[in-house]
């Protein structure tokens, strides 16, 4: 018995059309129509994980008769009609999606920390009388970097998880509904007010606070908080209007493949030759992003360590004065800042370039 009639008995067998078995593998059509025809053939993590869907033995499905054996009790099956999500597409991107913010909000908490710590140092009332100077500079750089380590932990492992749910799935067929759509939308334009309307309030609140009782250490750190509150609002919000985007998830998918993966990919030349052009692309914004952010980097590292002596003044001088928001190293956070924006202008001058 064949391989190909296998194939297409245990299709049948779950009522499963060729495209409801291509998203399963996270392949395309075109591959399920050549395996049944026998023009090609599976690599074999899509052989085992074919196996695990219609419950069989490697042996059984590429050299054995499975058109003999007794029908499955529960057949694992798919619904017929309209596209379902078959591979967890919406609960990846929205847990993907509160993940995100979170790290980036995490970076912004750490700022909140720094500031605290760092003004409320010596200030009667604190703490029994203040925070000795000492103290308070360990303490407030330990909460930039606890920030920061937070943040970049969080980033890095769902942006593994996230490119790891890619590979596995680099097309998924459109399921979502227009009343989905409409949901997302609505969610993203309440995001963005509220994002937009959190940081109004803080600079608002700055002002006031500072205006009122001169602690300028209260109204940075409220300041900040709420900045992080507004941030988390805004990104959450559009990456869930963004999730609904199924044609942008494919195309971004085939950027994060392999040139030999792409050659894989049964799809015409002229569309191979885009996508081996849309990774190139991609790559080179890579690279050039990653410069960017380095030296953003360097710079703000110098600026946080080194301003205060760059300036012609001290950490003492700082201190006694009470003035850190003022000081040399008050917005060492800038060239991140600064660098996220080129890194934005470098990818859309790119893109833009690259698909004339």
């Amino acid at each position: 018995m064949s391989f190909r009639t296998n194939l297409q008995y245990l299709r049948a067998e779950r009522h499963m059309t060729q495209e409801q078995l291509a998203m399963l593998l996270g392949v395309s059509r075109q591959s399920v129509t050549k395996w049944e025809a026998e023009k090609s053939y599976p690599e074999m993590d899509k052989l085992i994980k074919m196996c695990q869907i219609f419950e069989c033995s490697l042996d059984d499905l590429v050299q054995g008769d499975l058109t003999d054996r007794d029908p499955v009790p529960v057949a694992a099956t798919v619904p017929s009609g309209p596209a379902t999500d078959v591979c967890g597409y919406d609960e990846h991107m929205r847990k993907y999606s509160k993940h995100v913010p979170t790290g980036v909000a995490s970076f912004v908490l750490g700022i909140v920390g720094l500031v605290f710590f760092e003004e409320t140092s010596g200030t009667p009332g604190f703490f029994n009388g203040g925070i000795a100077s000492g103290w308070s500079e360990l303490l407030g750089l330990g909460a930039l970097f606890l920030g920061v380590l937070t943040g970049i932990g969080i980033l890095v492992s769902s942006g593994m998880e996230h490119s790891a749910f890619v590979k596995a799935h680099p097309f998924i067929e459109d399921f979502y509904t227009e009343e989905e759509r409409l949901q997302a939308r609505r969610l993203l334009v309440k995001g963005v007010i509220a994002g937009l309307g959190s940081i109004f309030a803080g600079v608002m609140l700055c002002a006031f606070v500072e205006r009122e009782s001169g602690a300028g250490w209260a109204a940075a750190a409220v300041l900040f908080l709420l900045v992080a509150i507004g941030v988390w609002m805004i990104v959450y919000a559009g990456m869930m209007y963004d999730r609904i985007d199924i044609a942008d998830y494919n195309r971004s998918a085939a950027e994060e493949l392999e040139m030999e993966d792409i050659a894989r990919i049964d799809v015409p030349e002229a569309v191979r030759d885009e996508l081996r052009s849309a990774r190139r692309t991609h790559k080179k914004i890579e690279a050039i992003c990653g410069v960017i952010m380095l030296v953003a980097t360097i710079i703000a590292l110098t600026w946080l360590f080194m301003g205060p002596s760059l300036a012609g003044t001290t950490w003492d001088t700082i201190d006694a004065g009470h003035a850190a928001v003022d000081s040399p190293v008050s917005y060492f956070w800038l060239p991140w800042m600064v660098g996220g924006i080129l890194c934005a202008i470098v990818t859309i001058v790119i893109k833009a370039l690259d698909g004339d």
